[in-house]
């Protein structure tokens, strides 16, 4: 039973801890965050297990951290308030072709990097877009003239 107590408590520590960390910033993880993200794992499994490495224990954390990955799924898809919560809301960053500097200043994104994004969905300029959306998955979407 401890290492499921402790599965979970590592389970929504994660959680709220990638909330914080930002979508955008999980979308475009650079060399160095995939070996931090491979060292936290490392650290984490220590946590948990506190070196039980027995089949028995090994299971049990696999199996823990299922059910709560699919419980959350499901709790997201029925429970429509506990949606925003568990997997965010999409951002406007550009309404009616005005930039919204507070939403983009909120979500650490220059405009050099809207813009960068621009470009690689065949923008040519900002003066373009119309709609601009931080979609849950950290990914821009644009809506053009």
């Amino acid at each position: 039973m401890d290492l499921v107590l402790r599965t979970a408590f590592v389970f929504f520590l994660i959680l709220i801890v990638t909330r914080a960390v930002g979508r955008r910033e999980l979308s475009s993880m650079e060399p160095f965050d995939v070996i931090l993200l491979v060292v936290i794992g490392d650290m984490v499994q220590q946590g948990v297990t506190q070196s039980d490495y027995s089949l028995t224990g090994t299971t049990t954390v696999i199996a823990t951290l299922a059910v709560l990955t699919v419980a959350t799924g499901y709790l997201s898809f029925r429970v429509g308030r506990l949606r925003p919560l568990l997997e965010g809301e999409p951002i406007v960053l550009i309404a009616n072709g005005e930039i919204r500097r507070e939403a983009l200043r909120r979500q650490r994104i220059t405009i050099d990097e809207l813009g960068a994004e621009a470009r690689q969905s065949q923008i040519g300029s900002l003066r373009d877009v119309r709609f601009a959306v931080l979609e849950t998955g950290g990914q821009i979407s644009f809506v053009t003239d």
